[in-house]
């Protein structure tokens, strides 16, 4: 079975390719071109274009490849570390 490409609402599409470009700015910021990143995190450098295009079909493992190739692996731990939505909820739960 082929994997279809994830659907994101175009709305959120603005979230991915902010990432892609910051992604992209990181790599530049340490003068690294798109082939010693892309070698380094064993992806294909038409992967990283993807990436830095913020593309969802991109596999997460490779983003986070690409993130440890510029030493930023620890920003996966920020990603949905801010729950204040669910702490809301939960203080809800508590008050019953």
């Amino acid at each position: 079975m082929k994997d279809k490409k994830q659907i994101i609402f175009p709305k959120y599409n603005q979230y991915l390719e902010q990432m892609g470009e910051n992604i992209k700015l990181a790599r530049k910021r340490r003068k690294l071109t798109t082939l010693q990143v892309s070698e380094r995190a064993g992806i294909a450098r038409s992967t990283l274009y993807l990436i830095e295009k913020g593309e969802s079909s991109v596999a997460f493992g490779a983003y986070f490849n690409v993130l440890r190739v510029l030493g930023l692996q620890k920003d996966i731990l920020k990603l949905a570390a801010d729950d204040g939505f669910g702490r809301k909820l939960q203080d809800l739960e508590l008050l019953k």
